[in-house]
């Protein structure tokens, strides 16, 4: 028996409205905490991704074929070099979802756990050294992160794809957007060729500035991601579909670049410098895209500031001293060899320098005559 159909729609109506603020509700209490639950698997994801990346890597230079970094892709008939790249996606969809929640400047720092991870898996499934100022490089990489997390900036709210478009359209982004696209044209065309197999830093430089327009078509996916579920006609903006081809372009060629960084130098030295690299570039372009430092008190300013020094200090040490042999076993035997090591003469305050290693020690008096 129908009653009113009236209010059968009014019913209707109230469950979707009240469904939507649920979820409004749910995304504003919680968000950050999923936002951040996410970023940490993410990491745990791409830092093991790495590792099996690296495995398939050595499998092709074992078996004779072209190595990735000479141009050969024989990779791709690796089955541990897909089981890396299926993991990263993975740990790349955690991120891509983490940033739908949370701001850029809190999801991308926590990429140090990636580096811890990656670089214990390194040295013990690929019998790269990781010491005792690498773990302690480790370390501070996370306590940088962490100070980074508490006194991140809160992003402006943009919640529509057409808030969206209207950021990407200023002046200030377009012009720094233009710099870096400028800068990777340069380094692809001119500086690779010539010096990326010898320089770590031009490969990672590519990945890290393309990585500023992966990010921002990751955030703005995102939107519009939630947008669809609220029934909204995203797939009916043209920005969508700018962004999802920005975003596949921009991934392609971190891969392939980042293939060429790993096939030719030590993963414990890639991967920190790559996460430096791209979290400075990646937080400059969440601050002139979001205006996030606007509305910043200067002690969160000098904190993230810190935070990433710290995370910078951490990297250092984690592939600076990768070489050295030290770890709490024999630190007291290194640091008595260090104080008996000899002193390094300067001609210049040396007066006479008297060889005794042929005198038979006698208790005659010696006189010494200097001459100018």
């Amino acid at each position: 028996q129908v009653i009113s159909d009236g209010n059968l729609t009014t019913s209707v109506h109230k469950n979707l409205t009240l469904h939507s603020s649920w979820a409004i509700q749910v995304e504003s209490k919680y968000g950050f905490y999923i936002g951040l639950a996410l970023a940490i698997f993410s990491s745990f994801l791409i830092g093991s991704s790495v590792i099996l990346k690296k495995k398939g890597l050595l499998r092709l230079v074992d078996k004779g074929s072209t190595r990735a970094g000479d141009g050969g892709h024989g990779y791709l008939k690796d089955w541990l070099w897909w089981a890396g790249l299926l993991t990263m996606g993975g740990g790349e969809a955690a991120n891509f979802a983490a940033y739908a929640f949370a701001p850029a400047t809190i999801v991308t720092p926590l990429g140090a756990l990636s580096v811890l991870i990656s670089a214990i898996l390194s040295s013990y499934l690929l019998g790269e050294r990781l010491n005792l100022l690498g773990k302690l490089g480790c370390m501070l990489s996370i306590v940088g992160s962490t100070v980074i997390v508490i006194h991140a900036p809160e992003e402006e709210e943009v919640t529509t794809l057409a808030e969206m478009a209207s950021k990407l359209k200023e002046p200030g982004f377009l012009a720094y957007a233009a710099i870096l696209l400028v800068t990777c044209l340069i380094l692809i065309f001119f500086l690779a060729p010539r010096y990326g197999q010898r320089n770590i830093l031009i490969y990672l430089t590519i990945c890290s500035v393309i990585g500023a327009f992966s990010v921002s078509s990751v955030k703005g996916l995102g939107i519009a991601i939630k947008g669809f579920f609220a029934d909204q006609p995203v797939l009916q903006n043209p920005l969508t579909w700018i962004l999802i081809l920005t975003l596949v372009g921009s991934v392609t060629t971190q891969i392939n670049y980042l293939n060429k960084a790993l096939d030719i130098f030590n993963t414990s030295l890639v991967f920190p410098i790559y996460y430096v690299l791209f979290t400075t570039i990646v937080i400059t372009t969440s601050i002139i895209l979001f205006k996030e430092w606007v509305a910043m008190s200067v002690v969160d300013i000098i904190g993230t500031v810190c935070g990433f020094l710290t995370i910078i200090l951490g990297v250092f040490l984690l592939h600076a001293f990768k070489d050295m042999d030290i770890h709490l076993g024999n630190l007291p035997h290194v640091l008595q060899n260090s104080d008996q090591a000899p002193a390094v003469k300067d001609d210049k305050n040396i007066l006479i320098e008297v060889d005794n290693s042929g005198m038979i020690a006698d208790d005659k008096p010696k006189v010494f005559m200097i001459y100018s």
